[in-house]
């Protein structure tokens, strides 16, 4: 792997830190005290700041999945009016290959830019994710059928792409973030940007609702989605376009603070190995100035000096395997990839559950189109109100004080409880309406305040600055393997023994899938066994490394020797 050299930018959200410490000679003194400037760090508006900025990428994300979900219906009645079974609905097989295909992009996206984000530093990779994300989301508003080329064909290209921009956004958010956090509110702060996915969800569905009422005259013209023609169906094609472009209006406020950010003074220091750069980073990320700037010759003198030995291997791939080779870091890996793909078969997989909990709660049909998608936004509203936002921010008003750890298990443990009662219990819930709202419900409240947050918090905290990226991305993108796992297997397993196979809406097999899922859950419970408890710690603690630091030659010594 190779190391990127110094750092420039910064803005009002991240700002750049610097620290004149080069009275102090001893190396490892100078780095515990300009990181300990950043751990120590009393939380301020900046911090604030720096959340929003990272949270806006998660909110563009969530907007992006959740808004397809709605649109795809909308899709079957432009598209699909004239097809001979289920005229005015999408395929199964289309509707499918739209989604998981996203989730495909988004392995790609996790795995790559995890990886480019150690090789070649944070700074230089973040804002590129959310400019894929704009183009992408903006092209699908604009793509249109021909007789070259589907509509499905069309979204799936454009969803990889865009599933890429959302991968890499997973791990730079959540390391960045973490890199720049206080010790004593880190959790908080990364839980606060995982927690925008509830308001992404949130405005989808609002979006959802608002073209909606804007266009209820001429979706009020049919009286159902097959009959839609005419005025119903251009009002229907303008509202798809409007709900999946409006993604990219928050992207595009967030890109200037994403493209000024500083490197994060963790990676100057241990990764790039620029000590003097790393120092003058913190002062500047301290008092709010956009860049450090160190003596210049007395910097290249520090990085040419070959008699610095760092106790700390340098980033290769061979250093990674020897690494994550020992038990003691392997399982922690293991741990964070195990617990994400177990909780993402399931969270993705309750999705199947939605419909079946918006015709229980009333939220489904209507006498005109305008009813049917004004009842498909509000319920969808109800749903994440209900559970998923509460829990999200539970997560952050608890995780510094209760822990990661303690978290995460408890929300694995009742969540196998809740499908275990789901799925043995799946006919007197359903025909007891309340009884299956009220399981949804506590299920995605603790989704969310249990391993849906820490899933994404721990592995941006216990691996090694060199490899802390990497890792992040081999964690999430084992949870959107699940993902497609639930949506490609459990999906259509929950239709097995329907008239009508998968296109049908029965689900006779969905109690069976449901017992499956609470095994997934014990599952998890197990694989949280092996994480550490993150709560309080420095990173470099954390990662084993509070002491790893140039070892023999001061860097106060190196910077008085001419440049070779």
């Amino acid at each position: 792997m190779l190391a990127a050299p110094s750092t420039t930018g910064g803005n009002s959200a991240f700002r750049n830190y610097n620290t004149e410490l080069a009275h102090i000679e001893d190396p490892l003194e100078r780095r515990r005290r300009a990181l300990a400037q950043i751990d120590d760090a009393k939380f301020g508006w900046s911090h604030a700041r720096a959340v929003v900025v990272a949270g806006v990428g998660f909110f563009t994300d969530s907007y992006d999945i959740f808004a397809i979900n709605l649109c795809s219906a909308m899709l079957g009645v432009v598209y699909w009016q004239d097809a001979h079974t289920r005229p005015g609905k999408i395929p199964y097989s289309s509707d499918t290959a739209i989604k998981v295909y996203t989730s495909g992009g988004t392995v790609i996206g996790q795995l790559f830019f995890g990886w480019l984000a150690d090789v070649i530093g944070r700074k230089r990779m973040y804002g590129i994710e959310l400019i894929i994300i704009i183009l992408a989301t903006l092209a699908q508003a604009l793509s249109s059928d021909s007789r070259a080329m589907s509509i499905t064909g069309l979204l799936v290209f454009w969803r990889v792409i865009m599933g890429i921009g959302i991968g890499g956004d997973h791990p730079l958010s959540s390391i960045i973030t973490s890199e720049f956090a206080t010790t004593k509110h880190r959790g908080a702060m990364m839980a606060a940007v995982f927690a925008m996915q509830g308001f992404g969800q949130f405005g989808a569905a609002m979006m959802g609702l608002i073209v909606t009422a804007g266009f209820k005259g001429s979706l009020e013209s049919a009286a159902s989605v097959a009959k839609c023609s005419g005025v119903c169906q251009l009002a229907v094609d303008k509202m798809w376009r409007v709900v999946i472009g409006f993604g990219a209006v928050p992207a595009c406020i967030a890109l200037y603070y994403r493209l000024t950010i500083p490197e994060t003074p963790r990676y100057t220091f241990d990764v790039a190995r620029d000590l003097l750069k790393g120092d003058e980073d913190v002062r500047a990320y301290m008092e709010g100035k956009p860049e450090g700037h160190p003596d210049e010759v007395r910097r290249v003198a520090v990085l040419k000096n070959e008699e610095i030995e760092f106790v700390t291997p340098k980033a290769s791939w061979a250093d990674f395997w020897s690494h994550y080779l020992k038990w003691r870091n392997g399982k922690i890996l293991l741990g964070t990839a195990g617990s994400w793909f177990f909780l993402d078969v399931a969270f993705y997989g309750l999705g199947l559950n939605n419909s079946i909990i918006l015709s229980a709660i009333g939220w489904t049909g209507g006498a005109t189109v305008y009813e049917y998608f004004y009842r498909n936004a509000v319920g969808n509203l109800i749903l994440i109100c209900a559970g998923a936002i509460p829990g999200y921010w539970m997560t952050v008003a608890t995780v510094d004080t209760l822990g990661r750890r303690p978290i995460q298990m408890m929300g694995f443990v009742i969540l196998t409880i809740v499908f275990i009662v789901i799925g043995f219990a799946y006919e007197p819930l359903k025909h007891s309406h309340n009884g299956l709202l009220a399981m949804y419900v506590i299920a995605q409240f603790f989704f969310n305040f249990g391993p849906n947050a820490t899933t994404f918090i721990v592995p941006g905290e216990c691996f090694p600055t060199r490899y802390r990226s990497t890792s992040h991305g081999i964690s999430a993108a084992s949870g959107k393997v699940g993902a497609i796992i639930a949506q490609c297997v459990f999906g259509p397993l929950a239709h097995k023994g329907a008239t009508g196979g998968k296109e049908s809406s029965d689900t006779p097999w969905l109690n069976h899938v449901m017992q499956i899922f609470a095994l997934f859950m014990l599952c998890g419970c197990i694989t949280t066994l092996l994480i550490p408890e993150t709560k309080r710690k420095t990173l470099e603690e954390l990662a084993g490394e509070e002491d790893f630091s140039p070892s023999t030659t001061s860097v106060e010594s190196a910077g008085n020797e001419a440049p070779k």
